[in-house]
């Protein structure tokens, strides 16, 4: 390929607090992908590990990015899972967690349904545990914004 007809590189993505990527809202695998490839450090790794565990796992899923986060959906219900970055760990929102067996760990009073899972560095991600996690999630109603 001639270096005249190469596509230009994709400027960075600004950090915002805690490092997290500064995507423009749009619907599609795009976005979702320019949010990943932005993620600083390990997080980077982790970000496509989990795309690609949500895709394996629900073939048909609808993406997009809102308030600078990915999310995951199915067409015609609403959305099942987001993730974001912080400073020291990624946080996975899932909409209904209350709804899935085992509970995730994190949550709130305040959180009503949500329920999440803040993965670490030096944490080992349970991809069959995330997995069995994304596949009740997808089946349930979800959250429509």
């Amino acid at each position: 390929m001639d270096d005249n007809t190469k596509k230009p590189k994709a400027k960075p993505a600004k950090l915002l607090s805690g490092g997290n990527p500064q995507i423009a809202k749009a619907d599609g695998d795009a976005p979702v992908q320019a949010y990943i490839v932005n993620m600083p450090g390990w997080k980077q790794d982790l970000g496509k590990r989990l795309d690609a565990l949500i895709v394996k796992n629900v073939p048909h899923v609808r993406k997009c990015v809102k308030w600078n986060s990915p999310f995951y959906g199915i067409d015609g219900k609403s959305w099942f899972l987001s993730f974001h970055v912080l400073t020291h760990y990624v946080k996975v929102t899932f909409f209904d967690g209350m709804s899935l067996d085992p509970i995730p760990p994190g949550g709130t009073a305040r959180s009503k349904e949500a329920r999440w899972i803040d993965i670490r560095e030096t944490d080992t991600l349970d991809e069959a545990q995330m997995a069995t996690w994304i596949v009740q999630a997808a089946a349930l109603p979800g959250w429509v914004p």
